[in-house]
């Protein structure tokens, strides 16, 4: 009886020790970056400074968890007002009828290199959900000094077509690259 008490007693330690934990991006240090070619020799880069990350995260085993990514088309910022007020029209985001961007997470896989994954999820914008997979780099934790709370470093790259979901039809490629080329910064801390 007293084995079996023991085992029960660890296999409860180890449900919580691995227990599932929900982060939540900091919306002061986080951010989403795009960056495209003007004209075939110019690249031009802007922000969705709006953004939010949430990692469901499984402390066992890491593959297991889920990402889910929202931004908010109206907080494009690519400092001139005329072109943030550009993408925002029909000619591209169209933010009045699609004002948010998101992207769940629908598989996650080590690759050789540590602490960088493949993220495959389904990313929505402008009325189109695609499949995409973007590179996953986990930059690591430390203990905020002014929170006292642990903060976690993710960042995601990869290459969009904007073609795929209908984004600026008008403008050739000559004009704008159809390549989308996407960088996201966060900083996670556990959800209160």
């Amino acid at each position: 009886m007293k084995k079996l008490m023991s085992l029960a007693a660890v296999a409860m330690f180890a449900v919580s020790v691995f227990a599932q934990r929900t982060l939540v991006s900091d919306p002061a240090h986080s951010r989403m970056q795009f960056e495209v070619t003007h004209l075939g020799i110019n690249d031009i880069t802007g922000n969705f400074d709006t953004v939010s990350l949430t990692l469901n995260t499984n402390d066992k085993n890491f593959v297991d968890s889920k990402f889910s990514f929202k931004a908010d088309i109206n907080s494009i910022d690519t400092h001139v007002e005329a072109r943030d007020n550009h993408l925002k029209s029909a000619d591209f985001f169209d933010a009045a009828q699609y004002p948010e961007l998101t992207f769940t997470t629908t598989s996650i896989a080590k690759t050789k290199t540590k602490n960088v994954y493949t993220l495959s999820g389904n990313l929505s914008f402008h009325g189109v959900t695609k499949p995409v997979t973007v590179k996953l780099i986990y930059k690591g934790s430390v203990v905020n000094p002014m929170s006292k709370a642990n903060t976690y470093s993710y960042q995601f790259v990869g290459t969009l077509k904007r073609s795929d979901f209908g984004v600026g039809p008008k403008f050739p490629e000559a004009m704008i690259s159809d390549e989308v080329r996407i960088k996201g910064d966060f900083e996670l801390g556990e959800q209160k």
